[in-house]
């Protein structure tokens, strides 16, 4: 009996990856209820207590001493207590051993569905606790079974799903296959505890980049941000706490053997580690490579950023679909619009130019006197004989103006006219032959000669 007892105690402990000492709290708690129900009162407090060793089983109720006693099912009277212990006083509670000879076969099969019962509550709260703390975690499992909506996953001997929306679209499973999953919710139901795992997270990549890069473990690099679209493309940025270590090429690896690896885990999804950078306009441009930036605008306040690339360039900024310039976005955690040079180019010159402001009167001013031509001034010469024409009747004005028309005459002339008329006398004296016959003279009217 002993042997049996323990054996089956043993296999079960085996069965349902649970110790021995839960087994055991789980059948006495079963042969509690069913002692209660078939052998004691339901009031009653009733105990059991199974030795390993033995596999003997022991049934205790447990009552306060009275004197006298009111109820008997509870009460014990004081004189039959000091049988038990010598020292007991009123009002303590002592257990009196009340271990049934036959429970029946009815107590017995209520104890054994209470067993099972006990044994699957316990097996569901180990469960729970065993992953509880884990969300977050990368975890190792095997595919057991598909069904439309969901997958079922082995974690050990630990059951678990595989929700339709946290799959990979471009991955196909099978019954038996290894994976990799990011375990993302442990909750307690009605059918026990529920184990939620993923594979499109973006925090799946960035446990593999932590599994596979000892530098992250050891804080000499940091993965500042991810974006990622699940089975076609991620972008990773990085950054070291370390000076002369170049991040990108530790995660890199030897000929590319680290990164591959995590690739291969992933089914093939592209990665690209870029550098995280503080400066936006950095970070920007390296999370659109492989495309070349030509200039970067920021609009802080619209939290925007607008680029302009080469021609050549403008397809490989956006990439397949947009992908390329959308994981950029969710990267840094800038709005960005990309934009060729020629197609900027075209934008600024088809924007209209603003008006010039109208000048003030000493600005108009100073804007008339340089753009006069200057006057060459004259020599001590041709002011001396221009002084002496100005005296003289030489222009016939002497006699029709008066002082003050005159004056007004003289005021209405411009220099360039009277130096014009300075110069031909000039040249007429030089032209004029020496005798004493010579009586011709030169009237000018309006730059118009008359001979007399």
């Amino acid at each position: 009996m002993k042997t049996e007892f323990m054996a089956a105690i043993t296999q079960l402990s085996a069965e349902r990856n649970l110790p021995k000492e839960v087994v055991l709290s789980a059948l006495e708690a079963a042969l509690v209820s069913a002692y209660k129900k078939h052998v004691f009162s339901p009031e009653q407090d009733v105990t059991v207590k199974i030795d390993p060793e033995s596999t003997n089983i022991k049934v205790y109720t447990r009552k306060v001493v009275a004197d006298p006693v009111t109820d008997p099912h509870k009460e014990i009277s004081f004189s039959e207590a000091q049988e038990l212990r010598h020292e007991v006083q009123v009002g303590e509670v002592v257990e009196v051993e009340s271990t049934p000879k036959d429970t029946g076969r009815i107590a017995a099969q209520v104890a054994r569905q209470v067993v099972l019962q006990r044994l699957r509550e316990a097996e569901h709260y180990a469960i729970y606790e065993q992953f509880a703390g884990k969300e977050g975690e990368i975890v190792t499992g095997t595919v057991q079974f598909i069904q439309p909506k969901q997958i079922h996953a082995l974690l050990g001997k630990r059951e678990a799903i595989l929700p339709l929306n946290e799959q990979m679209p471009n991955e196909h499973y099978h019954a038996g296959q290894q994976l990799k999953f990011y375990l993302l919710e442990t909750s307690q139901g009605a059918r026990g505890p529920r184990i939620v795992l993923s594979r499109s997270h973006p925090n799946l990549v960035r446990r593999l980049f932590e599994l596979e890069i000892p530098e992250f473990q050891s804080g000499v690099l940091e993965l500042k941000a991810i974006a990622r679209e699940a089975g076609y493309r991620s972008k990773v940025a990085v950054t070291t706490h370390q000076e002369g270590v170049e991040p990108v090429g530790c995660c890199l690896g030897p000929r590319g053997i680290r990164l591959q690896s995590i690739i291969n885990q992933l089914n093939g999804e592209k990665i690209d580690v870029i550098q995280w950078h503080a400066e936006p306009k950095i970070f920007i441009s390296n999370a659109l490579s492989p495309a070349q930036v030509a200039s970067i605008e920021l609009d802080k306040a619209e939290n925007a950023a607008t680029v302009v690339v080469p021609d050549k360039q403008l397809s490989l900024a956006i990439g397949k679909g947009g992908q390329n310039a959308r994981l950029a976005a969710k990267l840094t955690g800038w709005r960005i619009d990309i934009k060729s040079v020629s197609a900027a180019e075209a934008e600024k010159a088809s924007l209209p130019q603003p008006a010039p402001e109208p000048l003030e009167e000493d600005e108009l001013l100073s804007a008339v006197i340089s753009e006069t031509p200057e006057v060459e001034p004259l020599n001590q010469d041709e002011r001396e004989r221009l002084d002496a024409l100005l005296a003289s009747d030489v222009f016939g004005l002497a006699v029709e103006a008066t002082p003050e028309k005159q004056e007004e005459k003289k005021q209405l002339r411009f220099a360039e006219d009277i130096m014009l008329g300075a110069k031909k006398d000039i040249k007429l004296e030089k032209e004029k032959p020496k005798g004493k016959g010579y009586k011709k003279r030169k009237v000018f009217l309006e730059d118009d000669t008359q001979e007399e």
